[in-house]
């Protein structure tokens, strides 16, 4: 897995290459630090899977997020991805762009 973050003022992106599952979510998560960030973006294009472990830390930034008065968004989900959203109904949950 490959991640990359662009800091633009309160706008942070966070854009991930690879599988997020239980093997490469404890890196995902060492990577959602947001630090004065108000906008977060997490941009899945390049995610073909995701995993439980990769579900709990989206509902985990998000709340992160909203708790600080801040927006987390999901960019670019990929179909396989979106039907583990869609299905787990977190695609309810999250916001998703």
């Amino acid at each position: 897995m490959e991640i990359k973050t662009k800091s633009e003022g309160a706008r942070l992106t966070i854009a991930v290459s690879g599988r997020v599952d239980t093997v490469t979510a404890p890196e995902l998560e060492a990577a959602l630090k947001f630090g004065e960030a108000t906008c977060v973006v997490l941009d899945l294009e390049n995610v073909p899977y995701m995993s439980s472990a990769g579900l709990r830390l989206l509902l985990s930034a998000h709340k992160t997020m909203i708790g600080k008065g801040g927006e987390f968004q999901i960019a670019n989900v990929q179909p396989t991805v979106r039907e583990v959203l869609d299905i787990t109904g977190f695609s309810d949950i999250l916001n998703l762009v």
